[in-house]
């Protein structure tokens, strides 16, 4: 899926100066009633803690209740299709995940369009995620990892929570940029027990969710999807120390309705991004593994184009299609 200049300008420019049709709303006096955020995930995930907490932030902040939505179902989709057709006054938002840029060329049928239909407002952080083998795996370094896929194609497996998920596409990218033939091995439920066992031999892990088995040497830490090494491993290294330019991570952010007001884009982001700076907050964003990532809205909305299009060549490459 291609994006042209046209529409990049078109998401961008919602950051900073939304459309002049768009009604005109005073920062001071909103929000007057409760604001709705939709996290399209179940309850007690990380996205949701995420719109919890931002919840609770911003009903601080701007003395008004935030709600949280919990909207799952088919991957996302639901919960986006769902605040992509609210009416843009600010009273509906909308949790953003890195799923998000990847679903838009996963599926060709959806009834939305996340790049023309949102607003963004914040950027709140990433998750790092690392490459963990079963000890039993004879590799014990990334390029050790490489050779061996290269002399064994199609023999290794690697494990993802589904098609299209974060830790798949991390795969996929990895696949494209080395051009090893590993096998992926989506789960609908808990693959953990697998991968201890040995069953598959590799996962793309978010960092919170194996760090306590890589320091227990459960699992065997080769490398991290960040640019750079992740503070909570220092020791492992990160894939792009051996294929340049790879780079990959969960994220998360809020965004409104596209025609949102400017004034409320404007008032909801600098409180987000205070949220972010402030310290009882960033601190319980680390303990869900989350580097926290401020974003305005300009700078966020670029973000998420170049992610987008990111994962749009890498889909393409795989051939990954749900419907």
């Amino acid at each position: 899926m291609t994006f042209g200049r046209r529409q990049f300008l078109h998401f961008t420019a919602a950051a900073a100066a939304l459309p002049a049709a768009s009604p005109i709303a005073r920062a001071d006096v909103f929000p007057t009633r409760p604001v709705h955020i939709v996290v399209p995930y179940p309850a007690g995930g990380a996205p949701d803690i995420i719109g919890r907490l931002t919840a609770e932030w911003l009903s601080q902040r701007l003395r008004q209740q935030f709600i949280v939505d919990n909207r799952p179902g088919a991957a996302s989709n639901l919960g986006t299709e769902m605040a992509a057709h609210s009416t843009a006054d600010g009273y509906t938002l909308l949790v953003a995940v890195s799923t998000n840029a990847v679903n838009v060329s996963i599926y060709s049928k959806l009834n939305f369009n996340f790049i023309r239909d949102f607003a963004p407002i914040a950027g709140i952080g990433g998750t790092p995620f690392v490459m963990v083998f079963t000890p039993s795996f004879p590799a014990k370094t990334f390029p050790e990892f490489i050779n061996y896929a290269k002399a064994h194609p199609g023999k290794v497996n690697m494990a993802s929570q589904g098609i299209g998920t974060t830790p798949h596409v991390c795969g996929e990218l990895l696949k494209m940029m080395t051009g090893v033939d590993i096998v992926h091995v989506p789960y609908r439920g808990n693959l953990m027990p697998d991968l201890l066992a040995g069953q598959v031999q590799f996962y793309f892990s978010p960092m919170a969710q194996a760090i306590e088995f890589v320091k227990d040497g459960r699992l065997r830490a080769l490398a991290v999807t960040t640019a750079k090494r992740a503070a909570l491993l220092p020791d492992v290294p990160a894939i792009a120390e051996f294929v340049p330019g790879y780079a990959a991570s969960g994220w998360y952010g809020i965004v409104a309705p596209a025609g949102t007001p400017a004034a409320i884009i404007d008032s909801l982001s600098t409180q987000i991004l205070a949220g972010v700076g402030d310290p009882t907050f960033n601190a319980r964003l680390q303990t869900l593994g989350v580097v926290p990532t401020p974003r305005d809205p300009a700078a966020f909305g670029r973000f998420i184009v170049d992610e987008t299009r990111k994962w749009a060549k890498v889909i393409e490459f795989a051939n990954i299609r749900v419907d």
